[in-house]
């Protein structure tokens, strides 16, 4: 079987190539060129990655394609996000690359180069058709892939669903790979270690404007309300020794609302709405629960239908910093039923 996979450079790409190769599978490498732009004075690493990709295919004995996406990135990704920001919303870059160009633009044109199934280094659980969550919870991706397309699942493979990290990194120094005491990738997708406000600013004019308590005092100036995010508490720069958290942001007025009250309901709210959703499964019947952040536990919730494609969400205990933009995924077990995007 023909298996086109993504080989990033790390060493999570480079096990599960090794991996398939000792399965036998007729395996090509791809490296993704999806950026390569110095943003901030923080230069974009692909030269090094691809490098790496490369010694990694050299070492294994299969031969390794480039694709350039960055057109295609800029577009899909890059521009949502900075659309997305303007607005005063959170999104995930993350969930947005493996949606529009992991398992769309590179799987459609692995496909069109004779590849039968594509493969990548994410953790997470490939079953007959459904996504589960990986064998490692604390390395479990299911979050951030829960936006593919389930009709492409029959052409998607993860080598590393079953294993923890600990053991990629074990045969990473059994099959001598390069990438073995490679450090795990950092910062934003494809881009690079850059701190999220230095590449916003890059893309969005940062305009001084008022911060507001919770009473409607002025409080603080920030330096562009696009640059935070609800929940946030350092880099307010707000006197008094009492800790502010961001509850509010209101880009058209350029104004950051925040308060002191880390319990307050402005801040922890029980039931949210999700739009533009997409499930591997039915919700209806089942036991679910929901996690509205990548590293945040997973809450028993109930799933109501609501206007137009909207679900209401209800919680069985507060969240804190629920924030729209971001991705609201359900689980059943160690089911992934599907997600939506925060409201």
């Amino acid at each position: 079987m023909k298996v086109f996979i993504g080989l990033s450079g790390g060493v999570d790409s480079s096990v599960a190539a090794a991996l398939l190769v000792e399965q036998g599978y007729d395996l090509v490498g791809v490296y993704m060129k999806n950026w390569s732009k110095s943003v901030a004075g923080h230069n974009c690493p692909w030269k090094e990655d691809l490098a790496s990709a490369r010694s990694v295919a050299a070492h294994l004995k299969i031969p390794l394609k480039v694709y350039d996406f960055e057109k295609q990135y800029f577009e899909s990704v890059t521009d949502y996000m900075i659309d997305a920001y303007k607005k005063g919303i959170t999104p995930n870059p993350d969930v947005m690359c493996n949606q529009e160009i992991k398992f769309k633009v590179f799987l459609e044109k692995c496909l069109d180069e004779g590849a039968e199934a594509i493969a990548t280094g994410h953790y997470a659980v490939m079953d007959s058709g459904e996504m589960k969550i990986a064998t490692d919870p604390s390395k479990d991706q299911t979050y951030f892939l829960y936006r593919m397309n389930p009709k492409v699942a029959s052409k998607v493979i993860f080598p590393l669903g079953k294993y923890k990290k600990s053991e990629v990194r074990e045969l990473a120094k059994k099959h001598n790979l390069p990438t073995a005491s490679r450090p795990d990738s950092m910062g934003l997708c494809f881009v690079g270690n850059v701190p999220m406000k230095d590449f916003l600013g890059e893309f969005i004019k940062a305009e001084k404007g008022e911060i507001i308590d919770d009473a409607g005092n002025h409080v603080g100036y920030h330096e562009g309300a696009f640059a935070y995010t609800i929940g946030q508490r350092h880099g307010l720069n707000i006197g008094g020794g009492k800790p502010y958290f961001v509850y509010k942001i209101d880009t058209n007025k350029n104004i950051v609302f925040v308060t002191t009250n880390d319990e307050s309901d402005l801040l922890n709210k029980s039931e949210f709405e999700i739009d533009d959703c997409i499930w591997w499964q039915k919700p209806e019947g089942l036991n679910l629960k929901v996690k509205v952040r990548y590293r945040s536990e997973a809450i028993d919730c109930k799933l109501q239908k609501s206007k137009d494609s909207k679900y209401l969400v209800k919680l069985n205990k507060k969240e804190r910093a629920i924030t729209p933009g971001q991705s609201a995924v359900f689980y059943s077990d160690d089911l992934v039923v599907g997600g939506g995007i925060i409201l």
